[in-house]
C-alpha cells in the first residue's frame, strides 16, 4: 500500500508503485480527492480528504485542518483494514502521515520517503513509527539502521529522457546551446523577470526554452512581445509534461532547488540554482548546497538574482565548455539514477522479514 498526496510527493511514490508491481507486487494507493483520478487509471485507489498546515499559524484553517485529521483516523484504520496490507509506504507528504501511522499501529512494516535535505514534519513524526526512513540526501543524524540514503524514486519516463525528443518537441536545433529555465509547476517571478531582463530583448546566440508557469504565462508573453524578443530563440511556455526531455537537451538549467534537483543530477545536466528563500526550513538551500558541493551547480540567493547577473553566469559558463563538461559530470556522479530500486529493495526487506 502506497499514501501520495499532491505532486511533490506523489510522483516518487508511484514511481515506486510502478517498480514493486514490475516485481510482482499488488499495490493500492490513499491520495487526495483531486489526485485519486489521475492514480486510478493505474492502481486501486481510496481518497483521503486532508490538507496541510498552514505554517503562518492561521487558526480558522489550522482547526479546519486539526478537524479533517481526526475524521481522517478512522477513514485510514478502515482502509488499513480493509486492503490488509503487507507493507506500507508513505510519500512524504501530510496525508501519508496518519495513513502510515495507521498502518505501523497494526504493525504492518512500514517506510517513508524523504524528498528534500531536510526531514519534514509528516517524516519526523512517523520516524519513530515505521522501519526504514528512505533519505533522498544525506542528512546529519540520521544514521542506518532506521535511516537509508537511496536517492529520491523517479521514474522509468524522467530517466530515459532523451535530447533528440527534447528538440523535436521544443522546435530547437542543434547548432546552439539550450538553456532550461524553470521555477516549479506555478512559476517562479523572480526568475521569470530574471530571464526576461537577460535574454527579453537581446540578440541571442543560444536558445532560451522558459517554463514560466500558468498563472504568469499572459503577462510574460505581453512583456516580451514589448521587448520584440526573438521568438524562434526565445521559447516561452505556461507548463510542459515533457520536463524531463526539456531537461535532457538542455545544455544548462536555471531553476529552482526542489525535488527537481534529483532528476536534473540524475540527467546529468549542470545548473544554476535559485533556492526558494522561503521553503521549510529552508531546505531547498540545503539541495542546492549539495548540488554545489558536488561540482555540479551554481548557487544564486533569490534577493541577489536580477537579468544582469543572470545573463553574466549564463553567458560565462556557455563560452567555458571545459567547465561545463566537468560539471555535467559531477551532475551525472552525484545523481542516484537507481533510486527507485534501491527503495523498492529495502521494501522488499521488510517484507522478508515479516512472519
Amino acid at each position: 500500500m502506497a499514501a501520495g498526496g499532491t505532486g511533490g510527493h506523489i510522483t516518487p511514490a508511484l514511481a515506486v508503485a510502478d517498480e514493486l508491481t514490475a516485481r510482482g507486487a499488488a499495490v493500492t494507493f490513499v491520495t487526495t480527492p483531486s489526485q485519486v483520478a489521475r492514480v486510478a487509471e493505474h492502481y486501486p485507489a481510496w481518497a483521503l480528504d486532508m490538507r496541510g498546515f498552514e505554517r503562518r499559524l492561521l487558526a480558522r484553517q489550522n482547526a479546519v485542518t486539526l478537524w479533517r485529521l481526526a475524521a481522517a483516523a478512522p477513514r485510514c484504520w478502515e482502509i488499513v483494514s480493509a486492503v490488509r496490507p503487507q507493507a506500507a509506504v508513505g510519500g512524504g507528504g501530510y496525508l501519508s502521515g496518519p495513513v502510515v501511522a495507521a498502518a505501523a499501529l497494526r504493525r504492518v512494516p512500514a517506510l517513508v520517503i524523504e524528498s528534500d535535505a531536510h526531514l519534514g514534519v509528516t517524516n519526523r513524526l512517523l520516524a519513530p513509527l515505521v522501519s526504514r526512513v528512505c533519505l533522498s540526501f544525506p542528512i546529519e543524524g540520521r544514521d542506518p539502521p532506521r535511516f537509508v540514503v537511496t536517492g529520491r524514486p523517479l521514474s522509468a519516463a524522467q530517466l530515459s529522457a532523451d535530447p533528440d525528443r527534447g528538440r523535436a518537441a521544443f522546435g530547437l536545433t542543434a547548432a546552439l546551446p539550450v538553456v532550461l529555465v524553470f521555477g516549479g509547476s506555478q512559476g517562479a517571478q523572480s526568475l521569470n523577470r530574471a530571464c526576461l531582463e537577460a535574454f527579453g530583448a537581446a540578440a541571442l546566440d543560444l536558445q532560451v526554452l522558459h517554463v514560466c508557469g500558468p498563472r504568469h504565462f499572459a503577462e510574460m508573453q505581453a512583456a516580451l512581445a514589448a521587448r520584440g524578443a526573438d521568438v524562434e530563440r526565445y521559447r516561452l511556455l505556461p507548463y510542459t509534461e515533457d520536463l524531463a526531455h526539456a531537461m535532457a537537451v538542455a545544455d544548462l538549467i536555471v531553476g529552482r532547488a526542489g525535488g527537481s534537483v534529483a532528476e536534473i543530477a540524475a540527467l546529468g545536466r549542470p545548473a544554476i540554482l535559485v533556492p526558494y528563500p522561503h521553503a521549510t526550513a529552508d531546505h531547498q538551500s540545503k539541495n542546492a548546497a549539495w548540488m554545489a558541493a558536488a561540482g555540479a551547480a551554481v548557487v544564486v540567493a533569490d534577493a541577489a538574482l536580477d537579468g544582469r547577473l543572470l545573463g553574466r553566469l549564463v553567458g560565462e559558463l556557455l563560452a567555458d565548455r571545459p567547465r561545463l563538461a566537468r560539471m555535467a559530470a559531477a551532475s551525472k556522479a552525484a545523481g542516484r539514477p537507481d533510486a527507485t530500486a534501491r527503495v523498492a529493495d529495502q521494501v522488499e526487506s521488510l517484507l522478508a522479514r515479516r512472519p
